[in-house]
């Protein structure tokens, strides 16, 4: 298992090189750029674009600006500057003065971590992870068991909505509901330390994960149900939660855990879009602020953060398979 795990994480290394490399690309061949406009709305001259180049690296050849963001270069006073391999994301292009990992990972003064962008996505991911799990698996079980009832028709119903239509037109449908009709919830909440503004953010991100979680599960159970070691358990006389719980879930559960461990990643970073949406201060918004700024080094380090989260858990996932299913072995 050892060996597994060392060699899967060598293999993430050029995994890594290649979407850092075609970010780099898209970054630059996308129109416009950090200082087309500075934050005062003033043109800025030749002379200021000139030295801001110098001075964050863009003068270089593409070639170096790749490496030494990745690797790391000599600063002018031939100190050796560590890149991304070395915790360094690189200074924020609009946020002067400042590093993306400060930006992204430190909280205000006084606050604990939690109340940092990356804190509060991960917050977010969690509790969307939770609702997606402890509403998805019990709806798709129970949906199996009542096969070809009204119950199972209208899971399958909400199922298929959650996984056709897109996350950000479901938010677009809650907001309108329950914060413009209803007047339950402020439309753009400024004090996210209230437990209730975490509940529709939360349920819109988890909608879709947990549509396709309570779909996977009811196939999942319905190929397990017809297995032959089902019907001899039932045979025996086991009671049928018994049969369910012991025999049927652990092996129902693994195509389940598979798509989770992507989701996990995804939901933890948080919905670009939703996120967006909600006004919501995670890393998740300021990607979206960081695109449309062309803050080259916030897109280069978030899109590497995101990355590194999906080859954790998909990692995690191949670990968990050999615990979940003996029959599974590591070559």
């Amino acid at each position: 298992m050892l060996r597994f795990i060392v060699r899967r994480m060598l293999w993430t290394i050029p995994v890594l090189i290649i979407i850092a490399l075609v970010t780099f690309a898209l970054m630059h061949v996308a129109p416009g750029g950090p200082w087309d406009k500075d934050p005062s709305k003033r043109n800025v001259d030749a002379t200021t674009l000139k030295n801001l180049q110098r001075v964050y690296g863009l003068d270089k050849p593409y070639w170096r600006q790749f490496t030494s963001y990745i690797i790391g270069d000599y600063n002018s006073k031939g100190e050796w500057i560590w890149g991304a391999i070395g915790g360094n994301l690189g200074l924020s292009y609009r946020q002067r003065g400042r590093t993306v990992q400060e930006i992204l990972f430190e909280p205000p003064e006084g606050k604990s971590f939690w109340e940092s962008r990356f804190g509060y996505s991960i917050r977010l991911g969690l509790i969307a992870l939770v609702i997606a799990v402890v509403v998805g698996i019990p709806a798709g079980i129970i949906s199996a068991l009542k096969q070809n009832t009204w119950i199972d028709y209208l899971t399958a119903i909400i199922a298929n909505i959650g996984v056709s239509v897109p996350n950000f037109v479901i938010g677009i449908f809650f907001i309108i509901i329950f914060a413009v009709g209803l007047k339950w919830i402020p439309v753009v909440p400024r004090d996210w330390t209230q437990p209730k503004v975490w509940i529709m953010p939360a349920l819109v991100l988890a909608f879709g994960t947990m549509a396709y979680t309570a779909r996977l599960t009811r196939s999942s159970m319905l190929e397990v149900m017809r297995q032959d070691y089902v019907r001899t358990a039932r045979a025996k006389g086991l009671a049928e939660r018994r049969v369910v719980s012991v025999h049927m879930l652990k092996n129902a559960l693994i195509p389940v855990i598979t798509i989770l461990g992507p989701s996990l990643a995804g939901l933890l970073v948080g919905s670009f879009i939703i996120e967006t949406m909600f006004a919501f201060p995670g890393i998740g918004r300021e990607f979206v602020q960081s695109i449309s700024n062309r803050d080259y080094s916030m897109i280069m380090g978030t899109t590497l953060i995101y990355a590194v989260l999906i080859v954790i858990a998909n990692l995690s996932v191949d670990v968990i398979y050999g615990f979940i299913d003996p029959r599974i072995k590591v070559q």
